[in-house]
């Protein structure tokens, strides 16, 4: 699928806040939200503009996409699956967000960034319960396993990553298995804690609501 999102820097600038796209490079002097804290565009450092209740509600929502690195098609179909679920429709959609298989590689820190993390399920290096899956989308389930294609682990790329692990950031919904390090198993789906991002569900529910 042809990806449309704009430059990284771009999207955190729009939003008017740190989205985390860019790894190690968001933790330092040189990001974009440090040297350049506007919005982009030739008025950027003038725009001051009061936002409506659509406005307010229409941005929590790109937030949410872009913090996810996803499209507009692809978000508003997390939303209508949301509603068919049980419980609350906000909690459900991000709940559906942090179990994708992407989203999965990017919290066990083996990338850095969630772009980084579907660059690596494309390229095929990952296996869930022993089977190879290569779709970023891929929604993970309680019991799945989680493990890094041999050919794969000895790679210097790999090496390097597994190395910055740290398994007191692993969130609750995972855990490392016993067996092969960094083999990971879903043993719970996320918890309220665990999938709030600073991000108004509440909100975005409201948005497509309307």
């Amino acid at each position: 699928m042809a990806r449309k999102l704009d430059p990284k820097c771009k999207q955190c600038r729009r939003i008017g806040e740190k989205l985390f796209l860019k790894g190690e490079r968001c933790f330092s002097p040189k990001c974009a939200m440090v040297k350049r804290n506007y919005t982009p565009g030739m008025h950027g450092v003038k725009r001051n503009a009061r936002l409506s209740e659509y406005g307010i509600q229409l941005k929590e929502k790109q937030k949410a996409a872009r913090t996810y690195q996803i499209l507009e098609k692809q978000f508003v179909n997390y939303y209508f699956k949301a509603i068919k679920m049980k419980g609350e429709t906000g909690e459900n959609m991000m709940r559906l967000l942090e179990t994708r298989l992407d989203n999965t590689i990017y919290r066990i820190g083996i990338a850095q960034s969630r772009s980084g993390a579907r660059q690596l399920v494309n390229h095929g290096h990952f296996l869930v319960n022993g089977k190879k899956v290569d779709i970023p989308s891929y929604q993970v389930k309680i019991g799945n396993i989680i493990s890094i294609k041999d050919k794969s682990e000895n790679k210097t790329l790999f090496k390097d990553h597994i190395k910055k692990i740290n398994k007191k950031n692993l969130p609750s919904w995972l855990t490392f298995t016993e067996d092969k390090y960094p083999t990971v198993k879903v043993v719970a789906m996320p918890s309220k804690n665990d999938i709030m991002e600073g991000i108004n569900t509440a909100m975005i529910v409201e948005f497509y609501s309307r």
